[in-house]
């Protein structure tokens, strides 16, 4: 499994629907595409929300991440990550 970092950004629009039952349908949403959330938090600052959750393969996480915004009006930009023991090894020949 490959990790990734959703960051949200809520439009106004967006800030109209939070609630437990649409953070359900989100978490429901990931596991459609076969991912699994592994934490959800708020922010302060320039993103709103984070989500980290495995997916399989890059193409799930990117369709998660549109069927996320389709689903709440939230802006989701997703990033892979790698564990820095990983890309130590990775690097070890550069």
């Amino acid at each position: 499994m490959k990790t990734f970092f959703i960051f949200g950004k809520y439009s106004s629009a967006a800030f109209q629907g939070i609630s437990p039952d649409r953070t359900k349908k989100a978490v429901d949403q990931i596991k459609r595409f076969n991912g699994e959330v592994t934490s959800m938090y708020a922010l302060l600052g320039e993103q709103d929300l984070i989500i980290i959750a495995d997916f399989p393969e890059t193409a799930q996480a990117m369709k998660a991440s549109i069927a996320l915004s389709k689903l709440t009006g939230i802006s989701f930009s997703t990033s892979e990550a790698l564990p820095v023991e990983e890309f130590d090894k990775m690097i070890s020949d550069v």
